[in-house]
């Protein structure tokens, strides 16, 4: 993976490394029964006349077959080519072409075609100058071979460096925005990495200017990122989202899902229920799974009791009622919502009350004033009465 720059240390002159690098690739096609073209025969002459750019063109072009090459000719190969590509005036024209062809399957070696791959993209990667924006499409051709691979934990450590990669490459928010769909993609195809997965969603949701709110990319990355953090079972803070122009601009264009955000962001079981009761087939159509749903809107209806109680004491029958739950259930919810960070507190099963030390407002508005000041007024009343004895 990326890492500090090198150098290839490759001996021999332009001439001499591209004729034999131009032997070895018709050598490889003629053992695949390609005997119709001869890429040494079409270079030799360019050689003569000393056009390099041209010769690259002929090695690039034919460079495709590098990857059913045998197994341990191919880091050799490929590290030749980038060697010549190198000595180009225009080294950028021709790297792309290279990442794609890597970014294909290695077809010789199914097992370690992966780390062949990714061992010359890194290469390619740290040869180049920090701020060469080239780096940005080997980097992509990098994200696409870890994710058919599905090997995220070979990305994991670079994803600290993407920030400031991305200032150094000068990229505008359109290639910025591909990047980060590009690591979310392979986020989500790997194993329990959602939550990466919805933050590099949300990052390229971000790079979207307020004037293009309402563009179809817009919409369709802001219903996707949406159905993602309702569906993602730890996800409980949606003020990410309501924040952004783009999911606002859903009230409009797709006004029941955004119903269903504002139910989440700041409602609670109860209205959960009405709304798949006026909506009956709405879930299935979006492909959001109820039970999921449904679990998450009762760690959610807890958090907001616990924050609007004054008393700062639950009786377990109050919970079991609002989560509309079995009363011998009640104690697995509260440890859930606990695990899940929305509360703090401790359980009293003989006085059958969930005592709260911390709660989290979902969202803080006139409401949530309102019962604070109820609050220090109960605080402010106790005081007065200690300090009256």
């Amino acid at each position: 993976m990326p890492g500090p720059s090198n150098t290839l240390l490759i001996e021999g002159s332009f001439e001499e490394l591209a004729d034999e690098l131009s032997h070895y690739i018709d050598e490889v096609r003629r053992k695949q029964g390609d005997n119709n073209t001869a890429v040494q025969t079409e270079v030799t002459p360019l050689l003569e006349k000393n056009q390099k750019d041209d010769v690259l063109k002929k090695l690039v072009t034919g460079s495709a077959v590098l990857n059913s090459a045998p197994e341990k000719e191919i880091i050799a190969a490929y590290n030749l080519l980038v060697h010549l590509i190198r000595q180009s005036s225009n080294p950028n024209m021709f790297l792309p072409r290279i990442c794609q062809n890597l970014s294909n399957p290695i077809t010789s070696s199914p097992t370690n075609g992966t780390g062949l791959a990714l061992s010359v993209l890194t290469t390619i990667f740290n040869i180049l100058p920090q701020d060469n924006d080239v780096r940005y499409h080997v980097f992509l051709a990098i994200l696409r071979v870890i994710r058919s691979s599905g090997s995220f934990e070979l990305l994991r450590p670079q994803l600290k460096n993407v920030d400031t990669w991305i200032t150094q490459w000068e990229t505008d928010e359109e290639d910025q925005r591909k990047l980060y769909l590009s690591i979310a993609e392979v986020a989500e195809e790997a194993s329990g990495e959602e939550e990466q997965s919805y933050l590099y969603l949300l990052r390229a949701l971000r790079t979207i200017p307020s004037e293009e709110a309402t563009s179809a990319e817009a919409r369709q990355l802001s219903t996707r990122a949406l159905k993602s953090a309702l569906s993602y079972p730890t996800h409980f803070d949606f003020q990410d989202l309501t924040s952004l122009d783009s999911i606002q601009a859903l009230r409009k264009s797709d006004p029941i899902l955004f119903e269903l955000l504002d139910i989440f962001n700041a409602q609670v079981l109860d209205d959960y229920n009405d709304f798949k009761d006026e909506h009956d087939d709405f879930l299935a159509s979006q492909s959001l799974s109820d039970d999921t749903l449904t679990r998450k809107m009762r760690l959610l209806t807890l958090a907001s009791l616990a924050a609007s109680t004054q008393s700062r004491s639950l009786p377990y029958q109050h919970i079991s009622r609002a989560l509309q739950i079995p009363s011998e259930d009640t104690e697995i919810w509260v440890i859930d919502t606990i695990r899940a960070g929305l509360v703090e507190g401790k359980l009293s099963q003989l006085n059958q009350t969930f005592l709260v030390h911390r709660s989290t407002y979902r969202v803080f508005g006139e409401k949530q004033w309102t019962e604070v000041q109820g609050r220090l007024d109960t605080w402010r009343a106790s005081l007065e009465g200690v300090l009256g004895v």
